[in-house]
């Protein structure tokens, strides 16, 4: 029965995720733990019609011990044939799937300057083929699957793994009786209509509010484009960048955010757990910020360049969620990022703006486009939380009341 589910859910992967296209390279990321599951992946993927399927294996020990041991000069440079890899990717206009499969608090110990080289490194090296999955230049899909080290972080016990696998499997909606493509397109359909209802509105700002702390006004750029669920890339093909996904996202104005924000949840960045976090913003920049624990590692994140204080993305999602009704906490942002609403630090994604994909850089920036070389999600949706939306014209619309949508 587990076979048979698994074997459901990498379908779904390749026929909904990336929506694989006849004779199309397929790029895959994975955990050398998950090489069992990559293995049905790359089967699903020759079964629909791949021309070629290429396997990218890492290691978080391994990449751990490579931290410790290697110098600065050595972080800030990226061998030419891995950057000649991502470029056959990009060139070849290859599908990506990426398995997430953290293993939280790992890098703690590993100095916080060289972890910052690494993504600035990355950045100035692989910077390309970042932006143009960001640009739907090609599809692309993150899933997960279960590692020992992570499912012991989230259940512990013997069974911690079997339990972590059920829990994704069911935030997936794979299920023993059912066929989970037709649930994702019903699911995909679903989705389209909130975005479809506050793409209406045209919202001018929104304004977030509750109990914990968060007061934050949050302008959107003016012509921004709410999405989420399916996107559809430059080539026209339907496609599902995250699986699971419960979020309605669009772009925030880089320099037009206001208030402060507590976080709900941990962060889990750069293998370091931030906890108990808050920001303050003023005229877009975090101006001020604490956290119980990794506060360095926040400052770190922020400190990283001039785009990584300022926000890329706001998301809606109901705080009544299937995910979030799991009262699971994955440390994965995958799926906490889609148990409560969230914003991100870091780079937009130029979709989320009318004409956006067509405009040279430097006209999304005038217009409120954020550029940064990250982008990560913090998640702040609590029970309470309240959205007003006000409009162009001034006026005020409830969006959410006791942390769901009203409509």
């Amino acid at each position: 029965m587990k076979c048979e589910k698994l074997k459901k859910y990498a379908d779904l992967a390749v026929k909904i995720g990336v929506n694989l296209q006849k004779q199309q390279i397929l790029l895959i990321n994975s955990p050398v733990e998950c090489a069992e599951f990559t293995r049905l992946l790359v089967e699903s993927a020759y079964e629909t019609g791949a021309s070629y399927v290429m396997v990218r294996w890492n290691d978080d020990l391994i990449n751990k011990t490579y931290y410790t041991f290697a110098t600065e000069e050595v972080i800030s440079e990226i061998p030419n044939y891995v950057v000649e890899q991502f470029k056959y990717v990009v060139d070849r206009g290859a599908a990506v799937i990426s398995i997430s499969a953290p293993t939280p608090g790992l890098l703690k110990d590993v100095e916080p300057k060289k972890l910052q080289l690494a993504s600035k490194t990355s950045h100035e090296h692989l910077g390309f083929y970042q932006k143009h999955l960001m640009a739907n230049g090609s599809q692309w899909c993150v899933i997960s699957y279960p590692t020992k080290a992570w499912a012991e972080k989230v259940f512990g016990g013997a069974e911690s793994f079997e339990r972590l696998l059920d829990a994704i499997l069911a935030a997936s909606r794979v299920t023993a009786d059912n066929d989970p493509i037709v649930e994702w397109r019903n699911h995909i359909e679903n989705l389209a209509r909130h975005n479809q209802m506050l793409n209406e509105y045209n919202f001018k700002k929104l304004h977030f509010k509750n109990s914990l702390g968060t007061d934050l006004e949050v302008e959107l750029v003016n012509g921004h484009i709410w999405a989420g669920g399916g996107e559809v890339s430059q080539k026209g093909i339907d496609y599902c960048p995250n699986i699971p996904t419960e979020e309605t996202f669009t772009m925030p104005h880089k320099d037009r955010v206001n208030g402060k924000v507590v976080a709900t949840k941990p962060l889990n960045y750069q293998g370091k757990l931030i906890e108990d976090f808050y920001l303050v913003f003023k005229d877009g920049k975090v101006v001020e910020y604490d956290a119980k624990s990794e506060k360095e590692a926040l400052k770190s994140l922020l400190e990283l360049d001039e785009g990584s204080s300022r926000l890329g993305e706001v998301a809606l999602i109901s705080y009544d969620s299937p995910i979030s009704n799991t009262g699971i906490l994955f440390y994965n942002t995958l799926f906490d990022e889609n148990a409560s609403c969230h914003l991100a630090l870091g780079n937009a994604y130029a979709m989320n703006i009318k004409d956006g994909i067509k405009m040279k850089e430097e006209d999304l920036i005038e217009k409120g486009y954020n550029k940064s070389m990250t982008h990560v999600d913090f998640m702040f949706g609590s029970s309470d939380l309240e959205i007003i939306g006000i409009t162009y014209a001034g006026e005020k619309v409830q969006i959410f009341k006791n942390g769901n949508f009203v409509f």
